[in-house]
């Protein structure tokens, strides 16, 4: 967990709040966020889940409010967003 390779990082990370509760966790490839990354409020509940793919966000993000509620959703292409978003008040 938490590897630096070649000065990049790699592998499965996890990174805390000063408060010792995760932050937010995933994964690196070649030093890129790769794949499903979840983030967490500083209570420890859930902010969000977006996808990776080579550093960039790719596919369905979603954020939490800190009551656990969807906030709102949607579609990256490439760290740009794509299509409908869906935002709840």
């Amino acid at each position: 967990m938490n590897k630096i390779i070649d000065d990049k990082r790699e592998g499965y990370w996890e990174l805390y709040w000063t408060n010792g509760k995760l932050w937010e966790k995933g994964n690196y490839i070649n030093g890129k966020r790769e794949g499903l990354w979840k983030y967490y409020w500083a209570n420890g509940i859930s902010m969000a889940e977006t996808n990776y793919k080579n550093g960039l966000r790719n596919g369905i993000t979603k954020l939490f409010f800190d009551n656990k509620k969807l906030w709102y959703k949607g579609n990256y292409v490439n760290d740009l967003r794509h299509g409908k978003w869906v935002y709840i008040n």
